[in-house]
């Protein structure tokens, strides 16, 4: 497994620590073991009451104007490396209330509750990944890529105004919206771009659900918290509840590590650029999935710092990106475990035409950020009477 040396003794330290938040041990002049990021997103409730009311307002307008995430376009040919090399015992948390799933024949999917889109603003444009919920103590956590919660191209800080939709379609939002609170990655994404380490796992606030629009006085308008928009001299509300959970809504998959590749994987996500060759067989509008067992060799590509990406054959196009890799898919619970996420798009023919996703390798390291993340507890927006709180 790889690792990245950083220098984090005297002043150095100090300069670290001020770059970003850096949780894990600091001891010595080198850290071999790289630590993990965290950054707030929505981090009060104020905040998140303005995620939300940028997304539902004038009827969802913003999530339907939103489109495609591309961090990296390109089709580039990954060169294949060695195998795999663990850094630990294998180890496996199960799905959200279940026993452990039995895997399903590649026929008859039943695509799972818990995947969904992530939507956020990068350069004033409103964009969207792939994404599932997972399981954790809370029941409020969400897996995705890491390029899906931190923009490499500018090295920022977190997407601004990230929600997660499961089940989104075409402006519905079947289990409500839940808007992020804090994002854990790895410190060599968030810091360096290493796409060996493009994954994140993301708190949510409890899901926000409208029991619909009502037309109000011009003064109950301005004294309104929540989603609202005029028309003229009329003026609409929309009203807001608490739906619960995440977890508890749609359930949450479970998540696995340091395991043994060339397994039998299914990858579900929402595929919706075209090809390089400008074919658009996807719409991004539905989820899809492939089925297949990932390569029991790693993929490397220099431009992304990738030396041990996962390899999965298939023509899933960007959209798909952050999307889950399950291992043991029981298309009868629509559970299984989280083993990888979608991060980059390959064209090994070189026919400008996707034919490889690929997922960084799941490790110890991942793990233990996925530890740190399942413990954090997020809570609720809107109030016993349906009002969003300030």
């Amino acid at each position: 497994m790889k690792h990245s040396l950083l220098p984090l003794g005297g002043a150095a330290a100090a300069t670290a620590l001020l770059a970003t938040t850096l949780v894990g041990p600091l001891a010595g002049t080198a850290q071999a073991a790289p630590g993990w990021a965290t950054d707030p997103m929505a981090g009060n409730n104020s905040s998140a009451v303005s995620v939300i009311n940028f997304w539902a307002a004038s009827n969802f307008a913003a999530l339907k104007k939103a489109t495609v995430y591309n961090a990296d376009p390109g089709a580039p040919k990954m060169k294949v490396g060695g195998g795999f090399s663990p850094d630990g015992s294998p180890g496996s948390v199960g799905p959200t209330g279940s026993q452990k799933p039995t895997p399903s024949l590649a026929k008859n999917v039943n695509l799972p509750k818990t995947i969904g889109k992530v939507f956020f603003v990068v350069n004033g444009q409103y964009r969207w990944c792939s994404a599932t919920s997972i399981q954790g103590k809370y029941r409020n956590l969400v897996a995705t890529a890491g390029h899906c919660v931190y923009d490499p191209g500018s090295n920022s800080d977190t997407l601004d105004k990230w929600v997660f939709v499961p089940g989104y379609y075409q402006g519905k939002t079947p289990w409500g919206i839940y808007v992020g609170k804090s994002a854990w990655t790895h410190y060599d994404f968030a810091n360096y771009e290493d796409y060996d380490k493009d994954y994140a796992f993301v708190t949510v606030y409890n899901g926000v659900a409208f029991n619909g629009v009502k037309q109000v006085t011009k003064a109950e308008y301005a004294g309104f918290s929540g989603p609202k928009w005029s028309r003229g001299s009329h003026y609409y509300i929309l009203l807001s509840k608490d739906v619960g959970r995440l977890g508890d809504n749609v359930g949450g998959q479970g998540f696995t590590w340091n395991q043994k590749t060339g397994k039998p994987v299914y990858v579900f996500g929402y595929p919706a650029a075209p090809h390089p060759d400008g074919d658009r067989p996807y719409s991004g509008v539905t989820p899809k999935y492939l089925y297949g067992k990932t390569s029991g060799k790693e993929y490397v590509s220099a431009a992304e710092k990738v030396e041990e990406h996962v390899g999965l054959k298939g023509a899933f196009t960007p959209g798909a990106d952050g999307g889950p890799w399950l291992t043991q898919y029981s298309s009868a619970r629509r559970l299984g475990y989280v083993n990888g996420v979608t991060s980059l798009f390959g064209d090994q023919d070189q026919n400008d035409r996707y034919d490889l996703i690929t997922s960084p390798y799941f490790d110890g390291e991942t793990a233990e950020i996925y530890r740190k993340a399942a413990n954090v507890w997020s809570g609720r927006i809107v109030g016993p009477n349906g009002e969003l709180y300030k």
